[in-house]
């Protein structure tokens, strides 16, 4: 295939109705005046000059060499793009988005059809822009997204409180204190920079003023109304990330609309994603684009409607380059044939169905507070460990089940599900179920796992405390995977009330009564389906090269204090100080997170998140500290947050947001 020659426009400025000035990057090929050319946009808060860059740079310049424009935007308070911004997924955001489609559509250049894509943020909005049906708007491309706001994103998770809320809600407040670039808009930069900073919102307070799923969650889940989202729509996950239920679910509502790839990967694009292999992203993005706003008949739409990497035994390591594993294909994605599993007399986890009318076989259960340090991150941007590690020291504090030495390979794909019938020592209790892979060697991989605040045991509008004593059936779906367990191996369901830090305490040190007879695993079967060898990328290292002044480096530690009985979780991200070669802007980036917490003391949690954030070029430097901080009693949530700014060595600005408290709802 040919390719043309193509133009970087650095910074254009949109004008929307309100008057707003947007900024936008665009990559356009050569003579589209002439020879109109479809357009790809991306709408995000993540800073095109310097924060989403490199990715930018990784992808664009491709897509315009196929001859299709790149038309990066950020969204409004955000890098160079005049305001202040309003929240996630508002209703101004949408709305500003489909002025956006319209106005590429109306450029001399567009041939009038546009596409959306994006990853995590930019992956909801097209997702959410889609089912407004913008007219120009034909096909999108939606990674590590979700058709759930309430259960499947960084807030909460089946009622349980993520730490992820507080994580995310620090990093946007760092993000949208950072200042504008003056060589783009000039003189107006400290305006707009106070701007910024006097008027940017702590998304944590309005987030924890809706622990319920109710309309503010609502709004943007596509899966309300599925059919809304007409258009054709590629939905791209990877297993080592907490986005991972979204393709499967996309396809179960969209139908053919929607084709699903999962493979092994962190929260990245799957050209430069690990755990390896990746996927040739360009190639499927540019035959989509293509079949989708150019109208080539290149066979896209006869794609199996999913596509996965079967992950065949990866050990837990300190970082996962490649994971093993094979390429399989569904043409047609249905609900899997599920091999069920109970616990027999001794203990054993047996396959089979539970013994109907088996006598009660009751275990009591109250896992230390600490128990889940294993977990990782919720959503994770490196395969280092923000990867779930050896289960072992999370098994510890858990009850366990697992069947003996397999003599076959068993293989699953999609979303397991367990059952049991419990009691709970107090009104508001969590429990949490993993598979495992116990390996010859008894090192331990989470394959799946999936977490329920007891009270949303019967939907997530509508929580009712538990009765304590009184007995319960509870489902609980976990998310999904893609895993062989290989001969010899064991399979391991691991049960516990805690999974801190990822998963915030209950108000009280609820303690569980478990039905062992009554319990029931359900694993979804793999099935009938094809196997196939998945393109690599062309560049295996697409990433653009910056000029480095300063190291980056990496901390995770946990430290159990035993004479203060108190566990530590500490994080320490420092991205390095690097220069982009075209602009002479350098940036920097430090999050210093610590979660605490006594073993048995659920009111002792805390959480404290700083970021630091950094840039400069000869003559200009600018740096902001942002600090956001989550405690509790047994009935609130007390939250507080601050940034300080500074020019050079002098600051400039402070600003408190005060403790909040904010009522626990049933959490």
């Amino acid at each position: 295939m040919s390719t043309r020659s193509f133009t970087v426009i650095e910074n254009e400025w949109i004008v929307i109705a309100d008057g707003t000035r947007l900024a936008a990057r665009i990559w356009m090929p050569d003579g589209a005046d002439a020879d109109p050319v479809p357009a790809v946009f991306e709408f995000l808060p993540y800073r095109k000059r310097d924060g989403t860059s490199p990715r930018d740079e990784s992808t664009y310049p491709v897509f315009a060499a196929a001859g299709i424009a790149g038309v990066r935007v950020d969204i409004r308070g955000s890098g160079e793009s005049d305001g202040v911004i309003d929240g996630e997924y508002t209703e101004l955001e949408l709305a500003n988005a489909c002025e956006l489609i319209a106005w590429i559509a109306d450029q001399p250049w567009s041939n009038g059809s546009v596409g959306m894509m994006g990853i995590s943020w930019g992956g909801f909005n097209c997702l959410q822009v889609a089912a407004l049906q913008p007219p120009a708007l034909k096909a999108v491309i939606s990674i590590a997204s979700t058709t759930d706001r309430y259960n499947d994103d960084i807030h909460y998770k089946n009622g349980t409180h993520l730490s992820a809320q507080l994580s995310w809600a620090a990093t946007m407040l760092a993000y949208q204190s950072r200042a504008p670039d003056p060589e783009i808009v000039g003189d107006r930069w400290r305006d707009m920079w106070r701007e910024r900073l006097e008027n940017e919102p702590f998304f944590m307070e309005e987030w924890l003023t809706h622990q319920r799923r109710d309309g503010f969650w609502k709004h943007g889940s596509i899966g309300e109304d599925f059919s809304a989202v007409e258009v054709p729509s590629l939905v791209i996950a990877g297993w080592a990330d907490g986005y991972r239920n979204t393709p499967l679910l996309a396809v179960e509502g969209m139908s053919d609309r929607a084709k699903a790839l999962i493979g092994p990967w962190v929260h990245k694009y799957p050209h430069f994603a690990w755990p390896k292999p990746r996927a040739d992203f360009h190639g499927e993005a540019i035959a989509f684009w293509n079949r989708w706003l150019r109208g080539e008949e290149n066979g896209v739409e006869n794609l199996p409607q999913a596509r996965a990497y079967i992950l065949e035994g990866p050990k837990p390591a300190p970082r996962r380059d490649v994971d093993p594993g094979f390429w399989i294909s569904k043409d047609t994605w249905q609900r899997p044939e599920m091999q069920c599993f109970y616990v027999e007399a001794f203990g054993t986890l047996t396959e089979g169905l539970p013994i109907p009318h088996a006598p009660v076989h009751d275990v009591y259960l109250k896992s230390p507070l600490d128990t889940g340090t294993a977990a990782g991150e919720w959503f994770t941007l490196k395969p280092d460990a923000e990867l779930a590690g050896d289960q072992r020291v999370d098994d510890a504090g858990s009850l366990t089940f697992q069947t003996g030495p397999l003599s076959a390979a068993h293989d699953f794909f999609g979303r397991p599900e367990l059952t049991i019938t419990l009691s709970s020592d107090a009104p508001v209790a969590n429990l949490i179920a993993r598979i495992v892979d116990i390996h010859p060697d008894g090192s331990a991989t989470r394959v799946a796992f999936g977490v329920l605040n007891l009270t949303h045991r019967d939907g997530n509008g509508d929580p009712q405390p538990m009765q304590p004593g009184m007995r319960t059936q509870i489902r609980l779906l976990l998310d999904a995977c893609g895993y062989r367990f290989k001969p010899g191996h064991r399979i391991r369901l691991s049960l516990s009330t805690a999974y801190w830090p990822m998963v915030l305490p209950s108000p009280t040190d609820a303690g569980l009564t478990l039905d062992i007879a009554s319990l029931g695993l359900a694993m979804p079967k793999l099935g009938a389906h094809d196997t196939f060898e998945m393109k690599q990328p062309d560049n295996p290292d697409p990433l653009p090269t910056y000029i480095e002044h300063a190291p980056g480096k990496t901390e995770r530690n946990v430290v159990r204090d035993m004479s203060a009985n108190r566990t530590d979780y500490m994080i320490y991200e420092d991205t390095g100080l690097f220069e982009h070669p075209d602009t002479g802007l350098s940036t920097r980036q430090l999050r210093d997170e610590t979660w605490s917490i006594s073993p048995g003391d659920p009111l002792s949690m805390t959480g404290t998140s700083v970021w630091t954030c950094d840039m400069q070029r000869p003559g200009w430097s600018v740096r902001t500290v942002s600090t956001s901080r989550i405690a509790c009693t047994e009935t609130e949530w007390l939250i507080s947050a601050s940034v300080v700014a500074y020019e050079g060595e002098t600051q400039v600005f402070e600003k408190t947001f005060p403790q909040k408290a904010i009522r626990r709802d049933l959490m």
